[in-house]
């Protein structure tokens, strides 16, 4: 005779939650270009007192929309936080920027922020001056800005050299707009000011992609929001749960 087992509650809701938040890949984030390296076959040995159902990260309640399974394979298994960044096209200057956190009942989607992202678009593999923004996943480790730190939870660089000046590609001054920044680490040194000009990839691969606030227009290869927006997401940002940035054109996303 075949008994059913009763799953406590508590342990299915557990379950769930480990295996829905979090991409594919267990191994940390690059230290030296701050992507994500390709999927592992890391094991967990944690013991457990009760069998509990495994639960495919990709059919688990409330998983981040938008992204194929190439692109959530790259996301850290231990990111709690994922910003997605999602360009309108290729070649479009036009994105929006949503804040997704990992809870008891999966991922929830915060606001949907309008945001600029680089004048020619996207690009898999970003050059210095080519003004599109890097294709990829990335942590968010550093923070910075012009104004005293509003708030966050990451290390804060504040001074003048953060001053923005000129105009953008329509004409739009770029007052203030490095008054909050926070470091996206693609070709950078994690643990350092977003001024540190360090490139692990090499200077001909770019760099000193942030995070800033808008100014009305396209950017060199950065993303921008409104500073209200900057303020909010400073203030969310968490260190303890790993947040990267998912950052691309829609299709290049999906994939």
């Amino acid at each position: 005779m075949i008994r059913s087992i009763r799953i406590p509650a508590a342990v299915l809701a557990t379950s769930l939650l480990l295996a829905g938040c979090g991409g594919d890949n267990e191994a940390a984030m690059d230290h030296a270009t701050g992507a994500a390296p390709e999927p592992g076959n890391g094991t967990s040995h944690a013991a457990r007192t009760t069998p509990v159902p495994q639960v495919s990260p990709r059919t688990a309640p409330q998983q981040v929309p938008g992204l194929g399974p190439k692109t959530w394979a790259k996301v850290p298994s231990t990111a709690r936080q994922v910003v997605v960044v999602t360009g309108r096209g290729r070649d479009s200057s036009v994105s929006t920027v949503v804040l997704y956190e990992c809870t008891a009942s999966g991922w929830q989607a915060g606001a949907s922020w309008p945001a600029h992202n680089a004048a020619r678009g996207w690009s898999d593999h970003h050059r210095a001056g080519d003004l599109r923004s890097p294709v990829g996943v990335y942590a968010l480790t550093d923070a910075g800005g012009l104004l005293p730190d509003p708030g966050t939870r990451l290390p804060y660089d504040r001074g003048p050299a953060f001053a923005a000046v000129g105009t953008g590609f329509e004409g739009e001054p770029l007052t203030g707009s490095f008054d909050y920044v926070i470091a996206i680490n693609y070709n950078r040194r994690p643990g350092t000011t977003p001024l540190d000009w360090t490139r692990p990839l090499g200077a001909a691969r770019g760099g000193g992609i942030w995070f800033h606030v808008d100014h009305g227009g396209p950017t060199h290869g950065c993303v921008s929001v409104a500073r209200a927006h900057m303020e909010t997401l400073l203030r969310a940002l968490d260190p303890d749960r790993s947040p990267v940035v998912v950052m691309g054109d829609g299709d290049s996303l999906r994939k």
